[in-house]
């Protein structure tokens, strides 16, 4: 388990994968905004490939987010599209709707950060994001990521196109009150 200030990044167990699903893909704006793809529905029998953990893939790693104080799930992070030849690596989270507005985002990119720079050996992460998702803009800004270029009308979303933003971190960027 990796740990930040108030939550933790654990393994996914089985039970979390309803709650996530419910929580976060069920939700056709929310899951089309999350999403690089289009909504669709899943049943609930099914494996849910961006929930199911495949132990096998080397490029992904999920992880659920839980509170420090109880251990309630509050959402989803990961690390994707890792490249080791070129040491790098994408992040992205959700965090469910009743934990946003806690500073848990911030908290969340920082241990992912500690991941991928500490544990991965990782030298620039990067983060795409649309152009009007304030919330993870400030998380990663926070963490010392910078804009590096929008990436105009990239992302069809809800039958419009919007922009999405780049960012990125390099290891000798990183801030030394993140690795703490």
């Amino acid at each position: 388990m990796l740990r930040g200030k108030k939550i933790a990044l654990r393994a996914r167990h089985e039970d979390d994968i309803p709650v996530l699903r419910a929580e976060l893909y069920d939700d056709v704006v929310n899951g089309s905004r999350a999403e690089s793809r289009p909504w669709r529905p899943v049943s609930p029998s099914s494996k849910d490939p961006r929930l199911v953990v495949d132990d096998t893939e080397q490029a992904h790693v999920p992880f659920s987010v839980v509170e420090l104080d109880g251990g309630t799930l509050v959402g989803t992070a990961t690390l994707w599209g890792i490249d080791n030849h070129n040491r790098s690596a994408h992040i992205g989270l959700g965090l469910l709707p009743a934990s946003r507005g806690r500073g848990y985002g911030t908290d969340v990119v920082a241990v992912l950060c500690h991941y991928g720079f500490v544990v991965r050996g990782l030298h620039r992460l990067q983060i795409e994001t649309l152009s009007d998702n304030a919330a993870m803009l400030r998380s990663a800004e926070r963490n010392g990521f910078v804009r590096e270029g929008v990436l105009r009308s990239s992302a069809w979303v809800m039958g419009e196109f919007l922009d999405q933003v780049l960012l990125g971190l390099l290891v000798q960027d990183w801030s030394a009150e993140s690795k703490a």
